[in-house]
């Protein structure tokens, strides 16, 4: 069983795996076909519900736990969720773009250096942080709960909901379940 860096490291990979991805991919402008561009749509949404599943979890209980437990975990918390709010942001504007809009590349370029800096600071400056200060089993216990938390959480950013622990560990579920039924009522889950 994985403790919080394990699972979330996981998900870094994932991410990280997707943004390469979709920065080496053809793009409308090399000239990519339907095809091409249809397989880059449907890599991109992938990318969202990961980064919508991985950052609801993360404001629910690893921000908190950061907050808590960490020296200064207060800025630290306030400049990752300013980060992750402005990557929501984004998210909606490339949900609501197509590749073909001149428009696209430039979000996604965006978004990508945000994301890349996001997983930056919490890789280098936040998780030694919080190693240092948590017991191994307050680790387990953590990636525990981030594991439980990602089952039901949202697929989808929700830019307008604030980033308050207790209103997503409320709210979380409800939501996560509405946008799974959207999902599958779009075909978006079968991407």
């Amino acid at each position: 069983m994985a403790d919080v860096f394990g699972v979330l490291a996981r998900d870094h990979t994932e991410v990280k795996r997707m943004l390469d991805d979709l920065e080496a991919g053809p793009t409308a402008a090399t000239g990519a076909s339907e095809d091409a561009l249809a397989r880059r749509r449907t890599l991109l949404q992938k990318l969202i519900t990961a980064e919508s599943m991985h950052e609801a979890v993360e404001e629910q209980y690893f921000w908190p736990a950061v907050r808590e437990h960490v020296p200064d975990g207060d800025a630290l918390a306030a400049h990752a969720i300013a980060q992750e709010q402005s990557a929501k942001l984004e998210l909606d504007d490339l949900i609501a773009a197509h590749p073909l809009q001149d428009r696209f590349e430039g979000l996604l370029s965006d978004f990508v250096a945000g994301a890349r800096e996001h997983i930056a600071f919490e890789e280098e400056r936040v998780w030694p942080l919080l190693r240092g200060v948590i017991t191994a089993e307050q680790a387990n216990a953590l990636g525990g709960r981030l594991r439980a938390a990602k089952r039901f959480a949202p697929t989808r950013p929700h830019s307008n909901t604030p980033p308050k622990a207790g209103l997503l560990k409320a709210a979380g579920p409800v939501v996560g379940a509405a946008d799974r039924m959207l999902d599958r009522m779009t075909g978006r889950d079968r991407g």
